[in-house]
């Protein structure tokens, strides 16, 4: 069984700081690139930011600056730390791995955002 498991969704202050994680298991994790899509109620699901197997980023226009995706691959993990939060960025999150024919999704926990 292969999957990728989030954690760190929750309610935060416009302003705030929120950490997603996301583990991987039973995948040459380190030849994944992974990525962190959102959907907000009534829109198309979005790239938010994606990290290649050798480290490089990119980010969505709407999150540059304040957000950053890392990756440990001794730990078969990936982040997305979410700095100055706003009401915008309120979403369901998920966790994306691709390589080859693969295509792994987290189950996406909601992240909320207060003014």
């Amino acid at each position: 069984q292969v999957q990728l498991v989030e954690s760190g969704g929750g309610l935060v202050q416009a302003g705030g700081s929120l950490r997603l994680s996301c583990a991987a298991s039973r995948i040459d994790f380190s030849m994944y690139v992974m990525a962190w899509y959102r959907q907000a109620p009534g829109k198309e699901r979005e790239l938010v930011a994606r990290i290649t197997s050798g480290g490089s980023t990119n980010y969505a226009d709407s999150v540059k600056g304040r957000f950053i995706i890392s990756r440990d691959n001794a730990k078969n993990m990936v982040y997305l730390q979410m700095n100055s939060l706003k009401f915008e960025d309120t979403a369901v999150y998920y966790c994306n791995g691709q390589r080859g024919p693969f295509d792994l999704w987290g189950q996406g926990p909601q992240v909320t955002v207060s003014s």
